[in-house]
């Protein structure tokens, strides 16, 4: 699933691509993807322009000049692909939005949504269960401190959990956990303050890295997109289970913690 970092990265691009252009027409594949009738949703998207991509968490924001809002989570498996017709992947598309001769396409949408909303308030109303955003700069090393001394989960269970934090999910939390040398079954609020401080920290750095590199999703955002997935080759433990530690050589194990795959070195993090 795509997380804060990918969803940064899709910002990114959208803003390059399609900041200030008029959405030319609109198709709908999936019904279930949108939450109000297709009739509604062409009414008040088609020939509207899109003044400004935003990201909470891991959704994305798409305003409109008519204060239309559009939500997206492309939860498991969705992604987009931005280009002409003759470079659209050949993948099933849930929607289309067409900006003249370029199309935007949410692909994989068989979890995801791109929901509909008339007024900002009504969005934020969605979001509101959210933790803060990890790379606010209103978010403090001294915050996530405190925060940490009131949580009795585990690392890998609490950075996961979007009401602690928004945004983090499988892959960057195993990658925080191994930067700040921290075992991901520990408990958050037995962390000594210098042990909450590093994992702050390796927090701060791993995201920050992941979104200058692309994330870790395999699939370009558009043909000459060389950017998107560069950080898959960075991952020191997600995904890596056998092969060497990068930083001790024992083999990185994977487990289960709270029913999520985990992946760590046994020596590396205690």
């Amino acid at each position: 699933m795509p997380e804060l970092p990918e969803m940064e990265n899709y910002k990114i691009l959208l803003m390059q691509r399609i900041s200030g252009q008029q959405i030319t027409h609109v198709e709908i594949g999936r019904e279930k993807s949108i939450n109000v009738p297709t009739t509604d949703f062409i009414r008040l998207v088609q020939n509207h322009s899109v003044k400004k991509v935003t990201r909470r968490a891991k959704h994305l924001l798409f305003h409109l000049d008519n204060d239309v809002v559009l939500l997206l989570h492309l939860m498991l498996g969705g992604w987009m692909f931005f280009g002409q017709e003759q470079d659209k992947p050949d993948r099933t598309v849930q929607i289309r939005l067409s900006f003249r001769n370029e199309n935007l396409y949410f692909i994989g949408l068989r979890l995801g949504y791109l929901h509909l909303y008339e007024g900002l308030e009504y969005t934020n109303k969605e979001l509101d269960d959210l933790g803060p955003e990890p790379l606010s700069p209103e978010f403090t090393a001294e915050q996530f401190i405190g925060l940490a001394g009131s949580r009795r989960g585990s690392l890998k269970a609490t950075l996961v959990n979007q009401g602690f934090l928004s945004g983090i999910g499988n892959c960057y939390s195993d990658e925080m956990c191994f930067y700040a040398g921290l075992h991901p079954a520990r408990k958050l609020n037995q962390l000594s303050k210098p042990e909450a401080g590093r994992l702050y920290h390796s927090m701060q750095f791993i995201l920050k890295d992941a979104i200058g590199s692309g994330g870790y999703m395999s699939e370009p955002f558009h043909s000459e997109d060389k950017l998107t997935g560069g950080y898959n080759r960075k991952c020191l433990v997600y995904d890596r289970e056998g092969e060497p530690c990068p930083r001790c050589g024992n083999e990185i194990c994977k487990t289960e913690i709270s029913s999520k795959k985990t992946f760590y070195c046994s020596n590396c993090q205690k």
